[in-house]
Formats: C-alpha cells, sequence, structure tokens
C-alpha cells in the first residue's frame, strides 16, 4: 500500500466514529456532528465500507433481469460468414476492396503490407429464419442456433476502438482497453449482490477450442479497485472444479470449521486495527470456500439431468470442459442464482485456413447454445436471464494472404461485426444496425461497447451512469464517460 492510500484509509468514516466516540463520550458526539455536517461530509470514505455494505446497493428501478450468462468467442469469429449475408460479394471474389470503402483506415501489421486486399465471398450459404421482422439470414454452420432464431436480437453494428486481441478483450470485458479497471461480471456482482450463499456471484467456465489461441488473462474476470469478493472464480475442467475443494486426508469437516473460526477471530481483529476492508472480503472468500466444498461436487454432478436434458445439448455435454457441457453447467449455476456466469469458447481467431476451422469451431458451439436458450425457456428462467454472444471485433471482407474459392483467412477488424443478445430485457426476434455492402462500414445504427454495456446494465435495472465505485479521487463506471442506452434493443 503506497503512503497516500494508508493515510486515506487512516481517516476512514469509521475510525473518525470510533476516535469520536472515545472523546465525545459513548459515541453520541459522533452522532450529533455527523447530523450537523451531513452525510456529503463523509460521501468519500465510502469506499472502505464493509464488503457486505457495499454489494448490497441493489437497482435503481425494477430489473428485467436478475443474472447474465455472457459467452465470449475469443479470438474474434467472422461476422461475413455467420451472421452478415452479403450475397453481392460473390461477384466480387477476388477483386481489390474499393479505397472508397476502405476510406484509408488503419490495419493491423499481419495485413499493412499486402499488395492486394482481395475480396473473400463466404463460402457458406445462409437461410432466412422467422423472426419478428421480415427474417434473419443466418449461416449454415449454425443448424441449431437457427432454431432458436426467434428468441434472438442480432445486432450487425457493433464496432470497438481495439484492432489487437488484448485490448479488444479487455476492452468488452471492463469497458477500457488497459488493464487494471474492474469487470463486467465484478460490476454486477457489485451491484446486485447474492442470490445463493454457498456459490460465487460470479463464475467462469472456459472451453479450449482449437487454432490459434489468444491469451486468456484472469484480470479479464478480475475485480479491479472493486473489493475482491467481486471478481470472478474460474471452474476447471478437469480434476476438482476449484483447487484444494477437498480436505487433505485426515482432515475433517470439523477440523476445518474449527480451523476457519480461529483464522476468522484473528482476522476479525486485523479488521478492527487497520479498517482495511480487504480483511473482511479475506474471511468473506474463506467462508464461501467452505460451502463450496458441499456445493461445487454436486453442481457439476450431471447425473441428476434426465435423458431429455442431456439429449438436448448433445454427446458433448457428456465431456466436461466442452462448450456444451459448460452450457449445461451455465444453466445450473443460473437457476442455483448465481449472478453473472462468463462462457469462454478459444480459437476463433482464423488468420488463415478459415473455412475449415470456423466449421469446428461453429460446430463446437451450435447445438449447446441453441440448447441452454431452449432449456432456460422451458424452465421460465429465459425472461429473467441475459445472454450477450460475441467476440471482442469482426472479420475483414478481404483475405489474409492466400485466397482461393475454397480456402481464405480474415484479418482483424473493428469497424463492423456481430452479436447477439436473447433474454431477459432484450426484445427477441429482431435485428439491428447494418452494415455496408462488404460488411466493412456501418450505414445504419452504430452501437459501441458501452452502449452494449449501457443497454446490458438497464436490463439488470440499472443507471449506468449510476452504478459508480470511488477511487483515487473520482467515481468511475463501467461505462466510463460514454455510453447510451440503445433504446430499440429493449423489450
Amino acid at each position: 500500500m503506497n503512503p497516500i492510500e494508508e493515510r486515506q484509509l487512516g481517516i476512514t468514516r469509521r475510525r473518525f466514529f470510533a476516535r469520536a466516540a472515545g472523546t465525545l463520550g459513548a459515541g453520541l458526539g459522533s452522532i450529533a456532528l455527523s447530523s450537523l455536517l451531513g452525510e456529503s461530509a463523509f460521501a468519500s470514505s465510502r469506499s472502505n465500507a464493509a464488503p457486505a455494505a457495499r454489494a448490497a446497493r441493489g437497482p435503481h428501478f425494477a430489473p428485467k433481469a436478475k443474472r447474465v450468462i455472457y459467452m465470449h468467442m475469443e479470438g474474434a469469429p467472422s461476422q461475413l460468414d455467420l451472421y452478415d449475408y452479403k450475397p453481392g460479394l460473390r461477384r466480387r471474389f477476388n477483386q481489390d476492396l474499393p479505397d472508397s470503402i476502405r476510406q484509408g483506415q488503419r490495419l493491423t501489421g499481419m495485413t499493412s503490407g499486402q499488395a492486394r486486399f482481395p475480396i473473400a465471398p463466404s463460402i457458406f450459404k445462409f437461410s432466412r429464419y422467422a423472426n419478428r421482422q421480415d427474417g434473419v439470414w443466418l449461416s449454415e454452420l449454425l443448424p441449431h442456433t437457427a432454431s432458436v432464431a426467434h428468441e434472438l436480437c442480432i445486432v450487425h453494428s457493433m464496432h470497438t476502438e481495439a484492432i489487437n486481441h488484448e485490448p479488444g478483450i479487455t476492452f468488452f470485458q471492463t469497458g477500457n482497453q488497459q488493464p487494471g479497471r474492474p469487470s463486467f461480471g465484478a460490476w454486477a456482482s457489485y451491484g446486485l449482490g447474492s442470490m445463493n450463499a454457498n456459490l460465487p456471484t460470479f463464475v467462469v467456465l472456459i472451453t479450449q477450442g482449437l487454432g490459434n489461441m489468444q491469451a486468456l488473462s484472469a484480470r479479464f474476470w478480475g475485480s479491479g479497485f472493486l473489493p475482491s469478493e467481486h471478481q470472478g472464480c474460474k471452474l476447471r475442467s478437469a480434476g476438482d472444479p476449484v483447487l484444494y475443494l477437498k480436505d487433505p486426508e485426515g482432515v475433517t469437516r470439523d477440523d476445518r470449521r474449527r480451523m476457519l473460526d480461529l483464522v476468522s477471530t484473528l482476522n476479525e481483529r486485523e479488521a478492527q486495527a487497520s479498517l482495511d476492508p480487504e480483511v473482511r472480503a479475506r474471511i468473506a472468500q474463506h467462508e464461501m470456500a467452505f460451502r463450496m466444498q458441499m456445493s461445487v461436487p454436486e453442481l457439476v454432478d450431471f447425473s441428476d439431468e434426465d435423458e431429455e436434458t442431456m439429449a438436448l445439448y448433445g454427446e458433448d455435454a457428456k465431456k466436461p470442459g466442452t462448450f456444451a457441457a459448460n452450457c449445461l453447467l451455465a444453466r445450473r449455476l443460473a437457476e442455483r442464482g448465481v449472478r453473472f456466469i462468463q462462457l469462454y469458447m478459444r480459437g476463433w481467431d482464423q488468420h488463415n485456413g478459415l473455412p475449415n476451422e470456423i466449421r469446428l469451431q461453429a460446430k463446437a458451439v451450435d447445438q449447446g447454445q441453441a440448447a441452454l436458450i431452449k432449456d432456460l425457456r422451458r424452465r421460465g428462467l429465459l425472461d429473467d436471464t441475459l445472454i450477450l454472444w460475441g467476440g471482442e471485433f469482426g472479420r475483414t471482407a478481404y483475405s489474409q494472404g492466400v485466397l482461393t474459392e475454397s480456402d481464405y483467412g480474415r484479418d482483424h477488424h473493428p469497424r463492423c461485426f456481430s452479436v447477439w443478445l436473447a433474454g431477459g430485457g432484450i426484445q427477441p426476434g429482431i435485428t439491428y444496425g447494418k452494415t455496408d455492402d462488404y460488411s466493412y462500414n456501418i450505414v445504419e445504427n452504430p452501437v459501441d461497447v458501452h452502449d452494449l454495456h449501457a443497454t446490458m446494465l438497464r436490463c439488470l435495472g440499472f443507471d449506468h451512469l449510476q452504478l459508480t465505485f470511488p477511487h483515487q479521487g473520482r467515481d468511475f463506471r463501467l461505462t466510463d464517460v460514454a455510453g447510451k442506452v440503445i433504446e430499440p434493443l429493449l423489450a
């Protein structure tokens, strides 16, 4: 802790009251003083309130959604091959991308030196599926997802500032390209609090995928400057879901309870002496770990799922760590009251050999994500569960490297890409936004990352301008100093 932070910790509201109580008598003087000065006199010290109080803020108005399932496709899936149907590109096969379309926009170092930018139409067929509008076009790679097209709200006009993976993922997870900010899940935990005392408020599930793998940093689900109890808890796909879930041989549960009671007593003394909020956060985390020793084994045991449910998710759901298994696990977490469930699917970074790799990637996610929506719907959970599916940016209309009629790759493209939402608070069965004939620029209703976050927070019952946390002299929020709610997306 640096000297400035140590000094700030030394003048917290509770310490002021404690000292005033000793000099003014049984705390009466401090209470009178607080009423004279008013609540605002102590506003700057709220960041040091007890963790339990900071987590129990509650929404600003009646929420449509109680929880979030966020499926992040790490590596950036190609919108041109999945969602953004551009049949006119087939007439332009291998033609150079016109300068009037590119408009001098920056490129990554991987294609900035290319002599040509040859147009690469998708080789995959698209079909139109019913929704509340004229229909939504989906690739043949997503037949199961097509069966829930009426539930989806597809946004074709997403854009982002980042052009490389690390800042791009960081931006989507935290609302800022620079590391150190709290993740979306941490903000949700901080704002809403827990609905299940035996499981973390924020849980992370990872599927390895295939192909090019980008770094997956724990800070993507970190709490940043929020209290540490709001960080995500990653469940492992092999062995114990959580490290040290089982007690060592010879240690009984009563032994563990006595040990925790002793440690908690010592930590409580430290908390009263130092007034460091992280000490009480540590106590809470120790208690959560103790309860998880009982709740997590039951959570990951699918033996109580009926045959119909297992068939819905497919054979992959029987293999721990697959995307289908994690989708089923996400539903189990949702029905147990976990607030924010983050699924990462790695391997979508297809700079070359895209047709072959995206077939395998799409097949790995298609049935599981469709089953999750259907399963939530039939259990009455979809209407209060907000789902987001998307990557950190899109892919280019031109090919990176060699282009043939059956093989191509695509570079990073932040200018436009597609994501979809479903469930609590979102208009089902619509599309929003439009791109040009090349899926290169947005021509209608742009949506940036801050707008998306603001809209999702609205579904959770929050005014994104008011969900703040004081840090380093100012109030921070997930949407930083930007963001607007996209009203047409809301039910």
